[in-house]
């Protein structure tokens, strides 16, 4: 598995930009403006963080039904379009119809270098705008009105799903990709990171605390992991991860601990941003902005362990392993002692 690691700057500028968190560089003299107080404050107050991801899209229109099949629970929930329309299940096949993809389907895109052939060019983008809970489902989707009218209203025509049966309320968006101009709609990470703002600020205005900052920002690099996810991945359905937990318990059976090579530069990374998260803390108490310093700073000092992806996998493994072991404990009942059994 390819590791994400965040470059060092060898000039030894911060690797923090408080501005957007992440792309830029630290206040002139004027200090920070009221914009990235307000960031900053969200920020070190661990506000609730926005979600926006691309899942994909078909390439196929027979898959782009399929996908609106799912978003509507084959049918069960409306389809919300991008004229207000609501389409229950036998109306899905004339408004996908009027979308007309049949026209843009077949195309290939040229293939890039070290690619083995043209890949076919998706009809759709299917995005996904989300919210942890308990945040009003219906403020998440009056959100996602927004962002999809500000964002493709006029360019590309689009159609949502908002979804409750999670314990985080989150908004299928399903956008056509070429617009009504003949543009293609490309999403790369500065788009989506700027979606992540802009859905964040909608968020706000609906009365929700909201926030989008990148995850090393607030050094949190790997979402923890989903609970079955290690039995799954255990039973077979990753053999490459299968090989890597039975090294681990190899590691662990003979040296009762985990050595990574990757810990050294995790370390460094920690060590780099909290230098510039105390370098922000500066030039807030240099503003006035004393309170909020101190939040900084123990912001800084108390984020999570640092972590590389095999001590995580070490964890879940040893934590796994436990539960099982108290599971068998269960089954075979308590242990009877022959001596109290005489005595009885």
């Amino acid at each position: 598995m390819t590791k994400r690691l965040i470059r060092l700057p060898r000039d030894g500028s911060p690797i923090l930009d408080i501005h957007s968190l992440g792309r830029g560089g630290f206040p002139g003299a004027g200090g920070f403006s009221r914009a990235q107080i307000d960031q900053i404050t969200r920020t070190v107050r661990r506000v609730p963080e926005v979600m926006v991801k691309v899942t994909g899209g078909g390439t196929k229109v027979g898959a782009v039904k399929a996908h609106l099949d799912y978003i509507s629970r084959k049918g069960a929930l409306e389809i919300e379009t991008d004229t207000g329309d609501r389409i229950a299940k036998d109306q899905q096949k004339a408004f996908l119809a009027d979308w007309h993809l049949e026209l843009s389907a077949g195309q290939y895109r040229k293939a890039r270098s070290g690619q083995p052939a043209p890949r076919a060019m998706r009809l759709v983008k299917n995005i996904v705008l989300s919210m942890p809970p308990p945040t009003p489902p219906e403020k998440v989707l009056a959100a996602a009105r927004v962002f999809a009218r500000e964002k493709f209203a006029g360019q590309h025509r689009y159609a949502m799903v908002l979804h409750t049966d999670q314990q985080h309320p989150h908004v299928h968006l399903v956008v056509k990709a070429e617009g009504n101009h003949g543009h293609r709609l490309r999403i790369d990470k500065p788009l989506l990171r700027a979606w992540r703002e802009d859905f964040a600020r909608m968020m706000r205005e609906q009365g929700i605390a909201a926030n989008a900052t990148p995850r090393f920002v607030r050094d949190q690099n790997k979402r923890k992991a989903k609970p079955g996810s290690f039995r799954a991945q255990r039973h077979g359905s990753s053999t490459a991860l299968l090989e890597r937990v039975k090294d681990i318990a190899n590691e662990l059976a003979q040296t009762g601990t985990i050595r990574d090579p990757a810990r050294a530069r995790l370390i460094a990374t920690r060590k780099a941003i909290i230098a510039s998260w105390m370098k922000a803390a500066d030039a807030l108490d240099a503003q006035g902005e004393v309170v909020l310093a101190g939040d900084v700073r123990y912001f800084a000092n108390h984020l999570p362990p640092v972590l590389t992806d095999k001590e995580r996998l070490a964890i879940e493994f040893l934590r796994h392993r436990k539960s099982r072991r108290s599971a068998q404990r269960a089954a075979e009942g308590p242990i009877r002692d022959p001596d109290k059994e005489f005595t009885r």
